[in-house]
């Protein structure tokens, strides 16, 4: 195999505020495998979810340091693969799997929702993000997306620094300029205990429908989450505190639902082990994204079938995406009909 790793940047048409900050431009990774004729591409990025933080620098002096390990080995052979990555950190993992995926299906000529016998009719529509700001700008921001697409989802970043009287403000303030869409919501982390338990019955009552990562992760979330749970007749769903099968096995008895992304899975192969766990489980899916390319949202898609929630509008919301896919409808995202990731570059 022969790797290839290059730098690009990402800018946000409009910069999104979360609880833990802004981010309007971000550097990523492309890492390309060339093996046999064929080629496959994945991407990684730094991101900081709190608990946890991710350098894209050092990202790429992790994969530099790993790459020529990999270069005697075939790409068909993941199982001889699998002990190298497992160093890894998980994004830094990410970028490997999604090549070794695309060219697993550039090689059989076929994107992996066919490979994995996923029925793409079962998407749904993607919710659109709205981040924290004053009242007139998240409505403001909610117009500018029906410019581009209905927004029949739409999740509302919450958890301000300013306290729940200016989370409150921002609901009260969007709820007349629905017009019939779904309404989610996303603390990210930024409630103590007692808001969030203050909060929770009052967004239900206001018809949110479900509430993401009220409370900061930790290792011993779990119970956090339980006190939670049957607060109020609205689903919960753990995000930063579900990283991996072990954190979905963990959270499962006090969760409704948690996010997959890809980058803190370290991949597809990761985060299609927990779709279909999660799934058995009874547990509802969200899958999400960070500052993500249309690479990275398109290599998600291929799990589109499996989610109940998708939240993968990152690439809608970029003024130099160097990549196109997935395929979509207004606001409706399928994976594509191309080889692999069916991703390709502009």
């Amino acid at each position: 195999m022969r790797w290839r790793l290059q730098r690009f940047t990402l800018t946000k048409a409009v910069p999104l505020t979360i609880s833990r900050g802004t981010t309007a431009a971000v550097e990523h990774l492309c890492l390309t495998v060339d093996h046999d004729g064929c080629s496959g591409r994945g991407e990684t990025g730094g991101f900081d979810t709190g608990l946890r933080a991710f350098d894209t620098g050092a990202l790429e002096a992790e994969l530099r340091e790993l790459l020529p390990s990999l270069e005697p080995l075939d790409p068909i052979c993941r199982q001889a693969i699998e002990p190298l990555l497992a160093s890894l950190s998980p994004p830094a993992r990410c970028a490997v799997d999604l090549a070794l995926h695309d060219w697993w299906g550039q090689r059989l000529g076929r994107p992996l929702w066919q490979l994995w016998g996923l029925d793409r009719q079962a998407c749904v529509p993607t919710s659109v993000t709205l981040g924290l700001a004053s009242p007139e700008a998240v409505v403001d921001r909610l117009h500018r997306w029906r410019q581009l697409l209905p927004a029949s989802r739409v999740k509302l970043k919450l958890g301000s620094p300013a306290g729940l009287d200016h989370d409150r403000a921002l609901v009260e303030a969007l709820r007349p300029r629905l017009e019939g869409a779904e309404l989610q919501v996303d603390a990210n982390g930024g409630w103590t205990p007692d808001q969030a338990r203050r909060m929770l019955p009052w967004l239900a009552e206001r018809e949110v429908v479900l509430v993401e990562q009220p409370l900061a992760a930790a290792p011993d979330d779990g119970a956090a989450f339980a006190d939670l749970r049957g607060r109020a007749p609205l689903a919960l769903v753990a995000d930063e505190s579900c990283w991996d099968l072990p954190d979905l096995l963990r959270l499962a008895p006090h969760v409704d639902g948690i996010n997959i992304k890809l980058l803190k899975a370290g991949g597809l192969t990761e985060a299609l082990l927990m779709a279909r766990t999660a799934r058995r489980l009874g547990l509802r899916l969200m899958l999400g994204c960070y500052s993500d390319s249309a690479l990275l949202n398109g290599a998600a898609a291929q799990l589109l079938p499996l989610v109940h929630w998708p939240d993968l509008d990152s690439h809608l919301n970029l003024l130099d995406d160097p990549f196109r896919g997935p395929l979509q409808d207004g606001d409706l995202l399928r994976p594509g009909d191309g080889p692999g990731l069916g991703v390709e570059p502009c």
